[in-house]
């Protein structure tokens, strides 16, 4: 090991265990659930064919296709996010069309927000990898699943065990 340096087990990311941690990710998802929700309301708000023409109009191919795909992603990501729920599959999903974004209409615009560029959306790719990467935590639908799970999984346990010891 270099001297100088903490060992990787006394590093913050390593210490934050337990409830502060199951925490962080709670909020994490929350606001970036939050987040993906407004962007959602905004295509929603102003109706799929109006959403649609901008898409055309930023030289997305199949406007209509890309748009309600666009729509129905932010909508499951959102859910998923803030119910902690199977975050995965949604969270790759919310990924390209990000990376969509970045290709067809921010990334020509450099990195910062005032020229429309790419940052936003660059940290809403790296909060999904870091939430699909870390997992929901302990406060949410997976975690809670899993419980369920696991006492059913113990109560058939018992009972095969009662039944082979008659």
């Amino acid at each position: 090991m270099i001297t100088g340096f903490p060992a990787p087990e006394d590093t913050l990311f390593r210490s934050l265990t337990g409830t502060p941690r199951d925490v962080a990710l709670l909020v994490g998802r929350v606001v970036l659930g939050y987040i993906i929700l407004m962007h959602c309301l905004k295509k929603v708000g102003a109706g799929l064919f109006t959403t649609a023409a901008v898409f055309q109009n930023f030289g997305i191919p199949l406007a209509i296709a890309a748009a309600s795909f666009t729509i129905v992603v932010e909508v499951v990501v959102t859910v998923s996010l803030v119910l902690g729920y199977r975050m995965v599959i949604p969270a790759g999903l919310m990924t390209f069309v990000m990376c969509g974004a970045i290709f067809f209409v921010h990334g020509k615009n450099g990195l910062f927000m005032d020229n429309k560029g790419w940052a936003l959306v660059g940290v809403i790719i790296c909060g999904l990898l870091f939430v699909a990467a870390a997992g929901p935590g302990r406060f949410s639908l997976d975690a809670w699943l899993d419980r369920i799970a696991e006492r059913k999984a113990a109560r058939q346990d018992g009972r095969h065990r009662r039944v082979l010891a008659v």
